[in-house]
Order: structure tokens, then sequence, then C-alpha cells
């Protein structure tokens, strides 16, 4: 059903701001206006197009090469865990184009007015942290490119606790001030900037893969590294745990997304508009991209006699001033990508704790310092702690919230939705102190299976039983599909069905 032809009941704003709830109602947490559904199929493709073009999705990419794949494995991993995660984004987006309600406010419906406001911090403080990880690889970015330009003056010891030299410690609080700069002037002023930063960075990107070819030899040569997994291989009879784990942490990549996509869907002109240009921005792009990703790691190893799978680390090894243009174009683009994908909904997430006291604004402030805090290098360590631990580890806490939400507004909302309710702490949306213990009960029965994988990944408890392990690598599809099933039945239990 289209956005605009939702019934007479489910639509929003009846009720004037001041009659609804001050503790739960704000100008940025309203629903969307008629006359802000401006988003058609075409910048939904390219909202996703900017996002997946960026270092992140570069570095995830190459990571899989770095652990054993070889370049076509990588790309098949990369295409399916995108192509999984669609649908949940797709369905979960349905609910943002219909109501014209953001990822927060939403919640409400399956985790009570007040109960909402933690899945919506889980989802925040994730953002936090990838927001983190892109300041610090545009942070580095900035350090490559002034020790180019002044001949690696500017290389210096790590400072104490920060494991960081002063230079790169400044380069990334540069980079960091530059975010709560634009937060400042919100996202609209940066509109012109991501549109203009998109296409030099596939301009970049296909500069690169030229680059590649051409030190390489030839196509052939580029592609030549082999699977590590193969008889004989440093890692023989190991594909299967490894790609599972990879392909729980590509749904894991965009899983973030696939929770607050309504904060975008919201504006949609109509369902068929967000679903298709969902479909058309993120899977085949996703694939595309990291063919780059993969092919130039591959070809390092030709190159170099090792897979380099950070792009800011290979720039600093080719040299020359070709460096400078390319890293100042990654700049650009992890600039506008981590404020388009990392900003938003922690602000929304961080405004809903508080709505009267935290606006839109001040939730991007509040993004801005927990992203520092988080210290991001550390997370930037080596490919296997950014891939399985991050990645696989927040999706165990995501694919929960995924999971009860689809199943609330599916099946039990029948994606029917008392707007004003949302809104109202003695709505049917309130339960009882404005927690749905249902939705708290899945959340956490949800989680449960990964946790003991998850200790043992960070090295918290030593060893776990092997079962644990496995569930582990399956973290965000085993969550999703627990919670979701908890969430039915308690729900149906308490409604007496």
């Amino acid at each position: 059903m289209d956005a605009e032809s939702s019934p007479q009941t489910d639509k929003p704003g009846a009720l004037s701001h001041d009659q609804h709830d001050p503790a739960l109602w704000n100008a940025d947490l309203a629903p969307s206006a008629p006359d802000e559904r401006t988003w058609d199929w075409k910048a939904f493709a390219s909202l996703w197009v900017a996002m997946v073009v960026c270092v992140p999705a570069y570095l995830l990419s190459g990571s899989l090469v770095s652990e054993g794949m070889s370049w076509w494995q990588a790309v098949l991993t990369v295409f399916l865990g995108n192509l999984i995660v669609l649908v949940p984004m797709i369905l979960v987006g349905h609910a943002g184009a219909k109501h014209g309600v953001p990822f927060p406010v939403l919640l409400r419906s399956s985790f009570g007015t007040v109960g909402a406001r933690l899945p919506a911090l889980l989802r925040g403080f994730v953002a936090c942290g990838w927001f983190g990880i892109n300041t610090w690889v545009g942070g580095s970015a900035i350090y490559v490119i002034l020790n180019t330009l002044t001949g690696e003056a500017l290389k210096g010891t790590a400072l104490p606790f920060l494991g960081i030299d002063l230079a790169q410690t400044l380069c990334f609080l540069a980079f960091w001030a530059l975010h709560v700069w634009f937060i400042r002037h919100g996202t609209e002023s940066i509109r012109w900037l991501e549109m203009l930063a998109a296409p030099f960075l596939i301009a970049m990107s296909v500069a690169l893969f030229v680059w590649a070819w051409v030190e390489a030899g030839s196509l052939s040569a580029m592609l030549s590294t082999k699977s590590q997994f193969v008889e004989g291989g440093a890692r023989e009879g190991q594909f299967w745990p490894i790609f599972i784990a990879s392909l729980t942490a590509m749904v894991g990549f965009w899983s973030t997304m696939a929770l607050n996509i309504p904060d975008f869907t919201r504006y949609a002109k109509s369902q068929k508009d967000q679903m298709l240009g969902q479909a058309l921005g993120l899977p085949l792009p996703m694939a595309l991209f990291a063919l780059i990703s993969v092919a130039v790691t591959s070809a390092t190893t030709v190159i170099y006699g090792v897979a380099i799978w950070d792009p800011v680390q290979l720039a600093a090894r080719m040299g020359g001033m070709g460096v400078v243009f390319a890293l100042a174009a990654l700049v650009l683009a992890t600039l506008t990508t981590n404020l388009a994908a990392n900003v938003v909904a922690p602000a929304y997430g961080f405004s809903n704790l508080a709505p009267k006291r935290i606006s839109f604004r001040m939730g991007g402030y509040i993004t801005a310092g927990i992203g520092i805090a988080m210290f991001p290098w550390k997370l930037m360590e080596s490919a296997g702690t950014y891939l399985f631990t991050w990645l696989v580890g927040y999706s165990a806490l995501l694919g929960p919230v995924v999971g009860i939400l689809i199943v609330d507004y599916f099946l039990i909302q029948k994606t029917r939705l008392k707007v004003d309710d949302l809104f109202a702490s003695d709505g049917i949306y309130s339960a009882k102190s404005g927690w749905n213990l249902a939705g708290l009960g899945a959340l956490i029965i949800g989680v449960l299976p990964s946790l003991p994988g998850f200790l043992s990944a960070t090295e918290i408890v030593a060893n776990v039983p092997a079962l644990f392990q496995s569930i582990y690598s399956y973290a965000w599809f085993v969550g999703a599909g627990t919670a979701g099933l908890v969430y039915w039945i308690l729900s149906r239990l308490r409604k007496g069905v």
C-alpha cells in the first residue's frame, strides 16, 4: 500500500503537537507531513549508492581476501549477504513509508513508549561506533596526505594510552571537528556535498582498479590469488566456518540500517519508491564495489607480496601526488557517508530519550562525543577483529530487534498503527509503566544464544562449548528468528489468543 493511500484511521497528525505527551514528542520525532514526502525511487537508489561506495565497505570486502577467500568467493559472499539484508530493509521500511514515523517512534509499538528507548540506544551506540570508525579512516587519510606533502615529517612515537602519534591524533580530531560543524548546520547543508562526493569516489575506485590492473600486468594476474581453503592451502578445510561467519558479518554490516531505515522511508512518495530504490541501490552496487575491493586487494599480493586490505595503507605504499587527490576524495566521501549513515539514527535515538531537552542536533553532538571516546583505531587493529568481533558481535544485538519489529508490524499490528497513540503515555502502546514486557523478554531471549560465543570471541571467557561458537557464527539469523518467534508467542498469550 502506498504511503499516501493508508487508511484514514492510520494517518498521523490528527492531534496538534500540544495535545501530545511532551515526554514523547518533538518536532524532529513527529510524523512526516504530506509535503515532506518527496523521495522517489531514484532518491533511495542514490542514497544507497552514496553509502555503499565508502571506505568501510571497501575494508569489509578486502578483509575477506585477507581471511583466505578468492576474489569470486568474496564477491559472492558480499552479494548474498546484501541480498539477505535487503528483505528486512524493505519490510521495516514499509512502516516508515506508510506512517511517516522515525525508527525510535516505531519501536514504541513493540517495546512500549518507554521501553523503546532501550533498542533505540542499542542501535544508537552501534552507530556511534561506526561514526568513530569512519572518522578514524578519514583522519588517517588526512595523516597520509600531510606526510606525503612533508616527506614523512609528521611521523612520531605513539602517545601513552592512545597508542597513536600526535599527528595522527590531531588529524583524527580535525576530521571529527568537521563532522561537528556539519551537525551544527544540519544534514540539509551537506546534501550538495554528498551528491558531489559520490561520483568522485566512484571515479577514484575505478582509477584504483585500473592502476592495480596495470601494475599486476593483466587481469588474470590481478585475480590470481587462490583460495586458502583448497587442498594444500594454508586454511585447508576451513571454508564453511569462515563463509558462515563472513555471511553473518555481511548482514551485520547493514543491519544497522535495516533497523532505522524508517528514518529515511518516512519521506517516501510511495511504497513502490522505497522498495524499488532500495532493491536497485543496495545488493548489486555493493557487489560491484566489492569486486573492485577484492580485485585490488588480490592484486596487492602480486604487486607487494602481501594482501593490503586498507586503502589508506595501500595509498601510502603507492606514493606520489596522485595519493593526495585520491585521499582527498576519500576524505570528502567518508564525511558525507558518515553523516548520512551514522548520525541520523543515534541523533533520533538520543532525542527519543528526552524530547523536551534533546533535539536532533543535540543528539548528533552526543553521537560525536561517544564516537571519539570509543577509540575506533582499537577496533581496526586487524581484519579479524574488525570482521568477527565487531560486525558479528553487534549483529547479535540488532538481529533480535529486527525480528521483533517485523513480527509486531506485520503479524500483530497487521501494518496498522494508531500513530497518535505512539506519542501518548496513556495510549494503547504505553503498556505497564511504558514497557512492553513481551518485546523486552523477546529481546533478552534472542540475545542469549549468541552471548557465550561473543564472550569467547572477545576473550572475556577462555573457552565455551563448540555449539555456542557455531551459534555465534549465525548470530544475526539466530537472534532475529528466536526473538521474532518468542515475541509472537508472548504477544498472543498476553492477548489471550
